[in-house]
């Protein structure tokens, strides 16, 4: 193994800042709400860029840079569709779903609102809903714990398999001990420190060969096709399912449970605005250079990268542009976006399996600090599997988030949408939103993969239309909610605490 000591120490230093910042607000809880929810104490600067650090993650810097450097700019129609998608994101549910969580027994976890809003007693919602949770998750933390193993194998020379295993020790120790309000909080340090490095990575890269001028001259000279938004590498015009798919990932933010708790944890919905109108700058800014990223890493690399090296093309722009401990600066901000997602995915999915499975089913009168507890244990549960699911030295950060975050929109974003906006939606149209959402993606997924054809359509898309379908045709044909349900559901909007 091969160490840089700038670059080491740089990354120490950060390290032990982001655990610091962990350890700090172990003894702030004292319940599942602190742990789970920050007590909803979230102010508008940290709920904007923890939202937007925990969503890229190490997607930012590897998967979408990666896809970009393969296969040019027609992968910029997938950061136009999460553009859109944050800001309606912000725009449509935020403050609704922060009113109605509060107003329906004050929810701190989506089951538990889903069980609140449709008085759901058997459990069934709560238990559907963990389910595609923990199943998600599982992969979506695993894309994590790849991007941190390729970190740590690129700039040091690790095996895989070391690399991987330091990176998931490293989220799962503060992830455990400081809970919702540490990981907001190092969610915005990282979120800084990402939108820094993103936007002067690119920056440096197209100073060093003559401005911006030059570098388009030295694409189009390399190939003039990877600067074509309607075209492919070769030249050939992208099918209509492509430009589909690539818009359709911005349907995925209204399911992302990691992303959504953040709007959960507010302090006043009144400051929403003030906080969509910094992410929607942040994500802007975000995702135009790692788009650059890609494409001038093109030429400012000189060798051809495969598809699973391509995306550390960041890391090797990183390596070649800067010295020692500034290097080190940058691949922290990598490491920011890996943490950033990881830490709030296992915090979501152990908030779920403790609070819907545990507790509902297994031990109803459990106290609080044995419900903290199961938590952290659950914590470190997830991290392990997750970390099996990654060992697979040939894994694809791109793929493995692509496939989570159709899972995650396809089960949880109608449900959210038509439960905030339609009173007439009851129980079983929650159901059968849950069910066949999330398995339209896999099932999508599988064919896709083995067919081809209509089914190389991002399965997020098919996946929210039939979701939708299924609650708006399964709650019109059963009984209408109770007079209890639609009461709560005028009365929420009206919600300033």
């Amino acid at each position: 193994m091969n160490v840089d000591w700038q670059i080491l120490s740089s990354l120490v230093l950060y390290l032990l800042f982001m655990v610091g910042i962990g350890f700090y607000f172990y003894g702030k809880n004292n319940t599942p709400t602190d742990y789970f929810l920050g007590n909803r104490k979230l102010g508008a600067w940290v709920t904007s860029m923890s939202a937007q650090a925990s969503d890229m993650s190490g997607w930012m810097l590897m998967g979408l840079p990666g896809a970009v450097y393969l296969a040019g700019f027609p992968e910029a129609w997938t950061a136009i569709g999460l553009a859109l998608g944050t800001y309606f994101n912000w725009l449509l549910v935020a403050k609704r779903l922060r009113q109605y969580t509060k107003v329906s027994g004050d929810s701190i976890t989506l089951p538990e609102f889903f069980s609140n809003r449709f008085r759901d007693d058997s459990g069934i919602l709560r238990i559907l809903c963990s389910i595609f949770i923990i199943i998600f998750y599982l992969f979506y933390t695993a894309s994590g714990f790849v991007a941190g193993a390729k970190l740590f194998a690129s700039v040091f020379g690790m095996t895989y398999l070391s690399g991987l295993m330091l990176s998931a020790f490293i989220i799962v120790v503060y992830t455990f001990a400081g809970g919702f309000l540490a990981v907001c909080w190092t969610d915005f340090f990282q979120g800084l420190l990402m939108l820094f490095a993103v936007i002067l990575v690119p920056g440096m890269a197209i100073h060093s060969m003559g401005g911006f001028g030059a570098t388009i001259d030295q694409i189009n000279a390399f190939n003039p096709n990877l600067l074509n938004m309607l075209t492919d590498a070769t030249g050939a015009p992208i099918a209509a399912l492509t430009i589909a798919s690539g818009l359709a990932w911005g349907l995925g933010y209204f399911g992302q449970p990691h992303i959504l708790v953040r709007f959960m944890g507010i302090d006043n919905p009144n400051t929403v605005k003030k906080s969509r109108r910094i992410a929607t700058v942040w994500v802007i800014f975000a995702l135009v250079c790692a788009v650059l990223i890609g494409l001038v890493g093109r030429v400012f690399i000189a060798e051809d990268l495969s598809a699973a090296a391509g995306e550390t093309i960041y890391i090797t722009m990183v390596l070649k542009l800067f010295p020692g401990m500034i290097a080190g600066l940058f691949l922290a901000a990598l490491l920011a976006a890996v943490m950033s997602t990881a830490d709030s995915q296992l915090l979501v999915a152990a908030s779920s399996v403790t609070g819907d499975f545990y507790k509902t089913l297994l031990r109803k009168n459990a106290s609080d600090k044995e419900l903290m507890w199961v938590s952290r244990i659950v914590v470190v549960v997830i991290a392990v599997i997750a970390a099996l699911i990654a060992t697979d030295q040939d894994s694809i950060v791109y793929q493995l988030v692509s496939f989570a975050w159709a899972g995650f929109g396809s089960t949880f974003g109608p449900l959210i949408v038509f439960s905030l906006f339609w009173r007439r939606m009851n129980k079983a149209g929650a159901i059968a939103g849950i069910v066949s959402g999330g398995v339209t993606a896999i099932a999508w997924h599988m064919l896709g993969q083995n067919i081809g054809g209509i089914f190389k359509l991002y399965e997020l898309l098919p996946g929210f239309v039939v979701s939708s379908l299924f609650i708006v045709i399964v709650s019109l044909l059963t009984k209408a909610p109770s007079q209890a349900i639609t009461d709560e559901f005028d009365r929420y909007p009206q919600c300033t605490e």
